[in-house]
């Protein structure tokens, strides 16, 4: 087993509370229908709820050919992101980079606020939304807690899910998830780009796109306590603490690996409705279970193939669930 029975409950929890938050999100930003007057013509427009002036285009579910355009854009843009993040690493560009992250992290978190404050009817609740995000944002990437970090990466990926979904349907999301796996296989087990990716935003971003649980040792902990006990300057303490060579382990899920479901999970709800949607939140978090139990202490997995896996044992399910 990778992790202790806690952390790996801690981690589970985590993401199946992200995946229950990321339905709840997607289902507030259904798009609507509304019927305008164009040129003495009554006429149905889609309105899409998006806040902040986003918008995505609602491509129909049945157009497979439109959805397969709009996949093969997506797929362009995360070349051309990873290939960015890659050059922006090679070249420790740490600032830009920080700020890179600070801008998505607020978008992402204002969007899932504002569809919490939405439904709770507050008056500007893409403002307070924003206002909220700010704050969380700058102590996230700039001031490092880790409290803080997991917290709103519980709702930094719905926030994500919610503008991508529209333009995906059942089919072009299995090819993707199929797509992303590969990439993961690769980027893991064959060129360890995804280990180094991680290790950079450790080391010298000092922050990591997804959910991050530092363990050490009740050995370790034991140390620390001493040193505390019998130093109570701070500063003096800090300077046995490294002659100490006490070891960190981290316990880490990649952001991608926590949206993948989300966004498979809210397609299905869109097409479906909500109990198909969480059969895929089940099977998904089931899969990821598995991964942690039969994983290896000290290695790197991939674990989209794992959790594609989970998806679409979820997605055949779900389907079948609206036949009984």
């Amino acid at each position: 087993m990778k992790h202790s029975w806690k952390i790996t409950g801690i981690l589970l929890i985590m993401f199946f509370v992200t995946q229950l938050i990321g339905i709840a999100v997607i289902n507030s930003y259904t798009p609507q229908i509304e019927t305008v007057t164009i040129n003495g013509t009554e006429q149905n427009i889609t309105i899409n709820p998006l806040p902040f002036g986003l918008t995505t285009p609602e491509v129909p579910k049945e157009d497979f050919k439109l959805n397969l355009q709009f996949l093969v854009t997506l797929i362009l843009l995360f070349v051309v992101s990873i290939s960015l993040v890659f050059f922006l690493t090679k070249i420790k560009s740490v600032l830009f980079l920080r700020i890179w992250f600070f801008v998505v992290v607020i978008m992402a978190l204002g969007i899932t606020l504002n569809a919490l404050f939405f439904n709770l009817k507050i008056p500007y609740a893409s403002t307070l939304a924003l206002i909220i995000a700010l704050p969380l944002a700058i102590v996230k990437i700039f001031r490092r807690n880790i409290l803080v970090h997991n917290f709103t990466e519980l709702m930094i990926y719905p926030g994500i899910a919610a503008v991508f979904v529209p333009i995906l349907n059942i089919w072009t999301v299995i090819l993707l998830l199929i797509l992303i796996s590969a990439y993961d296989i690769w980027a893991v087990w064959h060129s360890g780009f995804m280990q180094k990716m991680a290790k950079f935003q450790i080391d010298k971003l000092k922050l990591f796109s997804g959910f991050f649980i530092p363990t050490m040792s009740k050995k370790d902990k034991d140390k620390i306590q001493k040193i505390n006990q019998k130093y109570k300057n701070i500063k003096t303490a800090e300077k046995h603490f490294k002659k100490q060579k006490i070891k960190v382990s981290l316990a880490i899920l990649g952001g991608g690996d926590v949206i993948f479901p989300i966004i498979a999970a809210g397609i299905f709800l869109r097409v479906f409705g909500i109990i198909p949607a969480l059969s895929i939140t089940l099977f998904s978090t089931i899969a990821l279970f598995s991964l942690f139990y039969y994983a290896k202490k000290g290695k790197f997995y991939p674990a989209m193939p794992f959790l594609t896996a989970g998806i679409f044992l979820g997605m055949i399910v779900g389907y079948l669930i609206r036949f009984i």
